[in-house]
């Protein structure tokens, strides 16, 4: 019966699965990406026996973002986090990656909504930046 889930069905199942505030928070990050990156595409990768739903992954030319639930938090993770400037210190955890960056979301936190908007279009850039492209773009 019915075939498999779209990503975003699949996204929709990962968000209800935890049944309190993390699926919640999940949700609100999910909009906010959405919001920030209209372009953005849902994916979810890496299904295994640890985490047979998988990850909702957020992609613009690349990945932009992932979530994961934790036992006490919800992480966005930046794989180019690194290279981000992060003004507002979002950045809470994976610090000392060399490449990563990720924000943990406690039970209490507000989510400053306009900095994290930053960080997307950020990673966005940072994805659809190519600097040879750039360079070639400016030739009429």
């Amino acid at each position: 019966m019915g075939g498999a889930k779209s990503p975003s069905e699949q996204i929709n199942d990962i968000v209800k699965e935890p049944g309190d505030w993390r699926g919640e928070t999940l949700s609100q990050l999910r909009a906010l990406i959405k919001k920030a990156d209209p372009a953005v595409v849902e994916e979810v990768k890496w299904k295994k026996p640890s985490q047979p739903m998988g990850v909702p992954v957020w992609s613009h030319d690349g990945i932009v973002c992932l979530g994961n639930v934790l036992k006490n938090a919800v992480r966005l993770t930046f794989p180019k986090g690194a290279q981000m400037k992060d003004p507002k210190k979002l950045f809470n955890t994976r610090l000392e990656s060399k490449t990563v960056r990720a924000i943990d979301f406690r039970e209490s936190d507000t989510i400053h909504e306009v900095a994290l908007r930053e960080l997307i279009l950020e990673a966005v850039a940072l994805n659809t930046s190519k600097p040879d492209v750039r360079r070639q773009t400016s030739v009429a």
